[in-house]
């Protein structure tokens, strides 16, 4: 079997109980050391097989899984394998070479940065709706053309900007471009290496993004938020399936309802 496995934002405790009974049970992991901090790897035994994907292209990868067809595999993948993991082109492999496997959920540095910040994302009258998205630069060929973050920002909402640090300039003017729901003095938040023992976190404005970026030094394992929700204080509405005004499927109204 070949687990992908989710390890979390960092923190070796922040892994799955399933993702550390798949780690202490395997007899082989692949981990990018650049991105999976060392002390995830202390739920392995003594005798595991490690390599370090990150000087591995795909086909390293994949000879790995074809010298081991009886091995329990972990492929193990920053954040959430969901998101921009690179995990489409192995399940297509798995199913072309008919071998076993799974996906085990991991939490995301989008979840351990709302933590970090003691924020909801999705808060009434102010977001209900967040986005996850990337700068195009290097590999642009991946990201759509309706998918860019000016036409996101059109529509506003909570933005969650992964692997786009490195272009400071860039993602404001993108943020701030003609018909923008955000403006200069737009609540940001820049995580670095969120949940390691050095993580960073960033109060920011969209208009002093750039300058807070490059303030911070980071380009590698940054997130970028973006939008009213991450402030305290933004004036949000008390959500609706707690209100004593409201019915649902397990409690009648207990008061009458508030004007409209």
């Amino acid at each position: 079997m070949i687990s992908f496995v989710g390890a979390g934002p960092g923190a070796a405790d922040l892994i799955t109980l399933r993702g550390a009974a798949r780690l202490a049970a395997a007899d082989v992991v692949i981990w990018a050391a650049s991105l999976v901090p060392e002390a995830i790897l202390g739920h392995c035994h003594d005798r595991v097989e490690l390599h370090d994907s990150k000087t591995m292209t795909l086909e390293d990868v994949v000879a790995v899984y074809e010298r081991h067809p009886d091995a329990a595999i972990v492929r193990l993948h920053s954040g959430d394998p969901s998101v921009y993991s690179a995990i489409g082109e192995q399940i297509d492999w798995c199913l072309a070479h008919d071998r076993a496997f799974e996906i085990v959920p991991g939490v995301g540095s989008l979840a351990a940065t709302a933590a970090a910040v003691g924020r909801e994302l999705t808060v009434p009258g102010v977001a209900q709706s967040v986005v996850l998205t990337r700068l195009a630069h290097r590999t642009r060929s991946s990201v759509p053309t309706n998918e860019s973050i000016g036409a996101f920002a059109q529509v506003g909402g909570t933005m969650a900007v992964f692997l786009s640090a490195a272009r400071p300039d860039e993602l404001q003017t993108e943020l701030l471009t003609i018909g923008s729901q955000y403006d200069a003095d737009t609540p940001a938040v820049i995580a670095s290496r969120v949940s390691w023992p050095d993580e960073q976190i960033v109060a920011s404005r969209v208009g002093r993004l750039a300058e807070d970026l490059r303030a911070l030094g980071a380009t590698t394992t940054v997130l970028v938020l973006v939008g009213d929700a991450v402030e305290p204080n933004h004036g949000a509405r008390r959500a609706h399936v707690y209100a004593s005004d409201y019915s649902h499927s397990f409690r009648d109204a207990r008061v009458p309802a508030r004007d409209a």
